[in-house]
């Protein structure tokens, strides 16, 4: 069984970094994220706490881009379609 090697993630066709999911499972990686970032700051209380919430959200943030890295095309600069 040869499967082909399908990117939740793809390339943003400009710039450095990936683009909007392709899959249902990138799709669940976005949302847990969003949520995490706004379901912490109802828990954190992001008003008075923001260092923490800052912290927070660096952790997420990184791990998102973890996940992208792992599950999303190489990334690298891209100027566009080569016509």
């Amino acid at each position: 069984m040869n499967r082909e090697h399908q990117y939740w993630f793809p390339a943003k066709e400009y710039g450095w970094g990936w683009g909007v999911p392709k899959t249902w499972q990138g799709w669940v990686v976005l949302i847990a994220y969003i949520a995490a970032l706004l379901f912490g700051g109802l828990l954190l209380d992001g008003g008075n706490n923001r260092l923490q919430y800052l912290g927070f959200a660096a952790i997420a943030t990184v791990i998102l881009v973890a996940i992208c890295w792992l599950k999303g095309e190489p990334p690298r600069w891209r100027w566009g379609r080569k016509s």
